[in-house]
């Protein structure tokens, strides 16, 4: 039985558009009629708000998952983007960093989690927080792979070699299989020459794995999840919607 692909969008580094790409290259990879789960795993909860999910006080999430409380099959919700689902996060997952500190598998609850729905879908991308907690290990034990966005900006490579440690860690000691699937080069302004070094540099030290396809900086990008959309939608022809289309098909090929 064919089983998803499941990919951990990683950098323990904020705002380098981890939350963006979860969002839209899920719906350009649902235009492309690929069938896309995300997991929220980051507490301040920004796949979800983005894609138009209510995150109240009864909102059922991956944290509730996470404690064994409720099947995955009962978490899973629509969105408003074509072939894409998502488990929501709410404020409440940060507890769960606390929670599982003693519990039994710790680091292996979202890989049991999904295990029951791995088959449902063609992809499935884990959003992971900004840091390298028990929710971003949980998330490594559960993936095939890791997207990393770099943002190309300064200090861009900042934190890139703790980042490499815990993965050679999690290879070593949760999951041998996990390997790099992509690096992807967002906030790009092609008009600096610091954009164009800092691209340089990403490639030098990942060469192949450096994905084609740079997402542009861009303003409508930055609109788009206020209202509950993705780029696809709220600006179809875009230069942020037709990277994002782009980087599908690279995805798509890379499979």
């Amino acid at each position: 039985m064919k089983q998803a692909l499941t990919l951990a969008i990683l950098n323990q580094k904020g705002g380098v558009g981890k939350s963006t790409t979860a969002v839209n290259l899920a719906a350009a990879l649902g235009e492309k009629g690929q069938k896309v789960l995300i997991v929220d795993m980051d507490p301040q909860g920004n796949a979800t708000s983005g894609l138009g999910v209510e995150k109240t006080v009864d909102t059922q999430s991956v944290y509730e998952g996470l404690l064994g409380d409720v099947p995955a099959t009962e978490l899973v919700k629509k969105t408003e983007s074509e072939l894409v689902w998502i488990i929501p996060s709410t404020i409440g997952l940060a507890n769960a960093e606390l929670e599982l500190v003693a519990a039994v598998s710790r680091e292996q609850r979202l890989k049991t989690l999904l295990q029951a729905i791995k088959a449902d879908y063609d992809f499935i991308m884990i959003d992971c927080p900004p840091s390298l907690g028990l929710l971003t290990l949980n998330s490594l034990a559960a993936a095939d792979g890791l997207l990393i966005p770099i943002q190309c900006e300064f200090y861009a490579l900042e934190g890139l070699s703790k980042l490499l440690d815990t993965i050679k860690v999690v290879k070593t000691h949760l999951n041998p299989t996990i390997d790099i699937f992509g690096v992807l080069l967002t906030m790009y302004d092609n008009r600096t020459s610091l954009a164009k070094q800092v691209a340089e540099e990403v490639t030098d030290f990942f060469r192949e794995k450096v994905f084609e396809t740079k997402i542009p900086r861009s303003v409508r990008m930055a609109e788009a999840p206020s209202y509950g959309e993705s780029i696809l939608t709220y600006s179809s022809n875009s230069k942020g919607a037709v990277a994002y289309r782009e980087l599908a098909k690279e995805v798509i090929d890379r499979v």
